[in-house]
């Protein structure tokens, strides 16, 4: 089985991760710290799990296939929202819904790549995309981000190649917590133009951008599909990790290319998640911006941390949204690090190997925290258990 698409990538690091603390037992005075994986742990608000009650048992459509794209009045709310918030043009044939933000890069790389077509990705990178890559038969093709996280166009255009399809950026970053700036995202958008390619940009952390008002103005383009293909979760806004419901945004005619790869994969999005995505955006406004408010709060909780911990050695590269991405101080390679913290501090965190190139020594020296599920407190248990932890 190893000249298999799925044996040509990594297993899934997070499930790798978990397997770290199986058989482990964490003492009351230092139970475990999970910053490993960046979902929210706890269930939608009250308010949205009493409307999807109340749809399960009234509503029969929920229970039944829907549309391969999504449901209309879902693809309308989106289109009108990004219009809205962004100032330009966007209608609902130029939105699909997806089951999960995973599978709309799926659709996105299936419309876009034919077999031994290339991307551009910058790394640190989102390992799902990579793997995803992989198993399409795709190449990676690695663009460095430097000490700031941040993708250099001129960079970029140096890996074009005539096998290059499209540039993916993931703004505010995973891994790196960092968000890219609006001029930034307008040259990798005029790049991409001049040669013919798509920028595929995952939005799924949009939520908790800490910068007011819009993020970018490629959506304020007004031929902005003929290069643009956003993406976004509503996982993470509304909780809704279980039910899978993302989307993709580009134009028609790559909408009607990915419907074939939707239809072949899971024949539409979940019915009642699409029912709660849509109960979330028009009812859960004021509940996100308190969301997005505690997340912020974490950010500084974090900053101000590894402020602190300089002078341990670490250092804190980037921070936003859910992330921390982080230099650590010791000569092992940071996942035999991770794998330590588990047994020496009671830290479950994922090393930067699970999202570099592989012998990249930037990735033996960086690790990523996710602090979607640890509060101000939890992030100074944090500090202590990394500044007490011994070199080796």
């Amino acid at each position: 089985m190893s000249d298999t698409r799925t044996a040509s990538t990594f297993p899934p690091p997070v499930m790798e991760a978990r397997r770290w603390i199986e058989g482990v037992s964490f003492p009351p005075h230092r139970p475990l710290l999970n910053v490993s994986q960046a979902a929210p742990v706890d269930p939608p608000p009250e308010p949205l799990r009493r409307a999807m009650a109340e749809i399960v048992m009234q509503d029969a459509s929920a229970h039944l296939y829907g549309p391969v794209l999504g449901l209309p009045e879902l693809r309308a709310e989106i289109a009108a929202t990004w219009a809205r918030d962004h100032g330009g043009p966007v209608s609902p044939e130029q939105v699909a819904v997806t089951s999960g933000c995973n599978q709309a890069y799926c659709a996105a790389i299936a419309a876009l790549c034919g077999e031994g077509a290339e991307v551009i990705l910058p790394a640190p990178w989102y390992f799902n995309h990579r793997m995803w890559n992989d198993m399409a038969g795709v190449r990676t093709v690695p663009l460095d981000t430097g000490p700031a996280l941040l993708p250099d166009p001129e960079a970029a255009a140096a890996l074009i190649t005539p096998a290059t399809r499209a540039i993916v950026l993931v703004s505010p970053n995973n891994p790196g917590g960092v968000e890219y700036p609006a001029a930034l995202l307008a040259a990798f958008r005029d790049l991409c133009r001049a040669r013919g390619l798509a920028l595929i940009l995952d939005e799924t952390y949009r939520d908790f951008d800490s910068r007011e008002g819009p993020a970018h103005d490629l959506f304020a383009d007004p031929d902005w599909d003929d290069v643009l293909v956003q993406l976004y979760s509503f996982s993470k806004a509304y909780r809704l990790t279980g039910h899978r419901v993302g989307a993709v945004t580009a134009s028609p005619a790559r909408i009607a290319q990915m419907e074939r790869f939707l239809d072949t994969v899971t024949i539409c999005p979940t019915s009642l998640g699409q029912k709660a995505a849509l109960w979330g955006m028009r009812n859960l406004g004021d509940w996100l911006s308190g969301e997005r408010a505690e997340i912020i709060a974490r950010r500084r909780a974090m900053e101000a941390s590894f402020a602190r911990l300089e002078g341990h050695g670490w250092r804190l590269m980037g921070c936003g949204a859910y992330f921390g991405w982080i230099e650590h101080p010791f000569e092992e390679a940071s996942d035999a690090l991770a794998q330590r913290l588990v047994h020496e501090a009671g830290v479950l965190l994922l090393p930067g190997t699970m999202f570099t190139p592989e012998n990249s020594e930037a990735g033996r020296r960086q690790l990523r925290i996710a602090f979607a599920n640890v509060d101000a407190g939890g992030i100074n248990q944090l500090e202590t258990r990394l500044a007490a932890l011994p070199a080796r």
